[in-house]
């Protein structure tokens, strides 16, 4: 499997504290990774370190399958772009102003591509109004097409909707979709927005003080979240085979005395008369909900530790 970026024990320590402490994390190319956590759990400490803004205590950053001298040797830090913390805008120039200084420096000083930059994040018709009176989810989408000079494969977001009004987030949220589904770019997002990151993200990682609890896929993060109708019976895999025949398929067997059942649950009733009648004992049948906040919530140790 390729990934586009991957972390091996990757540390960063000051003095006595510990802001990133042995993350393995993978992203894959393509993917949006939502790098879920609360304030002050590392997520803009890992970020930096994987741009290259902060060097790691020890461990190590692996990008586009290199690592060490090799990064260095292919400049594979320029196929980064980055937006970690405010974006660094000139305020008294326009947005077609600070692009055009970035891409001199990077030897871009084409009208047509700052022009197709501020289309992409849908700054086009800004013409000559000055960035210091943009809104913050105007600075925030510059700030990516600052991020987008020079063309990189992998974006680096630190919580690009932290802030905003719905009507910023949701233009956000669609730049990053179209830059991810057009431009075939990979992008890692940082955020404490689960519900928000939950919209676009196609896998995840869970960071908290410092440590990376779980890697996941949208998929795993949908199966665990949601509702579903847990049978506690004397004989699971029985209770399976039985609810097989029902026409009944999408269910998770959690131990031998538990099944999760994610479809039909409106008919506990009618699962629970014909259990009875094959010979399954129910002990309990009951639909239970889990929303993300509270999932991530028990990986992390519950609301004591939000």
């Amino acid at each position: 499997m390729e990934y586009v970026l991957a972390s091996e024990y990757l540390t960063k320590r000051f003095r006595k504290h510990i802001a990133v402490n042995n993350v393995n994390l993978h992203v894959k190319r393509g993917d949006i990774y939502g790098f879920i956590g609360k304030n002050g759990a590392g997520k803009t400490t890992f970020l930096k370190m994987a741009a290259g803004l902060s060097h790691p205590t020890s461990g190590e950053i692996v990008l586009f399958g290199k690592r060490g001298n090799e990064i260095t040797k292919n400049n594979l830090v320029s196929k980064i772009g980055t937006l970690i913390e405010n974006p660094g805008l000139y305020g008294n120039l326009t947005a077609y102003q600070n692009l055009k200084m970035k891409c001199i420096g990077v030897g871009k000083n084409d009208p047509r591509y700052i022009n197709e930059l501020l289309e992409l994040v849908g700054l086009e018709h800004t013409e000559k109004k000055k960035t210091k009176q943009f809104s913050l989810g105007m600075r925030q989408r510059l700030g990516i097409a600052l991020a987008l000079v020079g063309e990189p494969e992998l974006l680096l977001l630190d919580e690009p909707v932290n802030g905003l009004d719905p009507q910023g987030i949701a233009e956000i949220r669609n730049t990053i979709l179209r830059l991810n589904r057009e431009k075939n770019i990979t992008i890692i997002i940082s955020s404490h927005i689960l519900e928000e990151l939950s919209k676009i993200a196609t896998s995840y990682g869970i960071i908290d003080n410092g440590q990376l609890i779980k890697e996941l896929t949208k998929e795993e993060l949908e199966f665990n979240c949601g509702s579903w109708l847990e049978i506690r019976t004397s004989n699971a895999a029985a209770a399976a085979d039985i609810l097989n025949g029902m026409g009944v398929t999408q269910i998770n067997q959690v131990d031998d005395n538990t099944l999760y059942v994610l479809e039909r649950m409106n008919e506990s009733a009618y699962f629970n008369e014909n259990l009875v009648k094959n010979g399954i004992q129910v002990e309990l049948l009951n639909v239970t909900n889990r929303s993300i906040e509270e999932y991530y919530l028990q990986l992390t140790g519950g609301i004591a530790n939000a």
